[in-house]
């Protein structure tokens, strides 16, 4: 019975709540990617969201936020710093500093740059810019 509510007419909504319109872009969108079974499709959106819920709760839980009963940038970002199951977010969930501070951090960076090889440096310039 579940599943007939996961085919297209709607029913679906009951069961999972991310818009599977967008998740099929975003599938299809890889190239190995030629068409999506409605299933597979169903079952992503419902693991993303079991995902998402599992890491909400447990940046909660373990939040260092000073609000209470709120869950907060920095909760989620310091569960991808230091949980090993979300290291891969790292990139996507950055901690938040200063400007100031990040402006000095490219400022050693381009330093510790000048004593490396320039063919280096120059590489770098090239993938930020396709980014």
């Amino acid at each position: 019975a579940e599943m007939a509510a996961a085919r297209p007419g709607g029913g679906e909504n009951r069961l999972v709540s991310l818009p599977l319109s967008r998740i099929r872009v975003i599938m299809k969108s890889s190239p190995e990617v030629s068409s999506i079974n409605q299933d597979a499709l169903f079952l992503t959106a419902k693991a993303t969201e079991l995902f998402v819920q599992y890491l909400a709760a447990y940046s909660y839980k373990h939040g260092r936020g000073k609000e209470k009963n709120a869950l907060t940038y920095t909760d989620l970002s310091h569960t991808a710093e230091e949980c090993e199951t979300f290291q891969f977010l790292a990139d996507i969930l950055p901690k938040k500093i200063l400007a100031s501070k990040y402006l000095k951090m490219l400022e050693k960076e381009k330093r510790d740059g000048e004593v490396r090889e320039d063919d280096d440096e120059g590489e770098e310039e090239e993938d930020e810019g396709e980014a």
